[in-house]
């Protein structure tokens, strides 16, 4: 129902945004300017492609693996740091749970301040020579 777009200075790089209902344009420009910059791999957790989530996560464990510390804590603990690693992972690559560059809230929140029923639901990043 209503989209957004940006273009980097540069001319290189651009995002367009689809939103499920009308939001105010400078917050849809900032969302846009975000996504351009940060190059999130999807709009929420939930959209992640499950290739990317089990390779961040062999990671993670791996990492655990090397550390001499974690050496030999139980299965399940390296489970859960995982987890926790993975939940980093969310905040740092979907747009949704990224931090509003400058800001301390989250992309939904900063949505949710103007319209409580408004989010993202499409995304394309644009990369020219990419």
């Amino acid at each position: 129902p209503y989209c957004a777009a940006y273009v980097h200075f540069n001319k290189k790089l651009g995002t367009i945004l689809g939103f499920n209902k009308e939001v105010p344009a400078e917050v849809a420009h900032t969302i846009a300017m975000q996504a351009t910059a940060m190059a999130p791999v999807s709009i929420d957790i939930a959209d992640c492609p499950a290739d990317v989530v089990e390779h961040e996560r062999k990671i993670a464990i791996e990492a655990m693996k090397q550390d001499p510390k974690n050496a030999n804590k139980p299965e399940e603990i390296l489970a859960k740091i995982a987890e926790g690693k993975m939940r980093k992972f969310y905040e740092e690559n979907t747009l949704l749970n990224q931090v509003v560059v400058g800001e301390k809230e989250t992309i939904a929140d900063f949505i949710h301040k103007t319209d409580k029923e408004a989010t993202v639901i499409a995304y394309k990043r644009f990369a020219l020579g990419e």
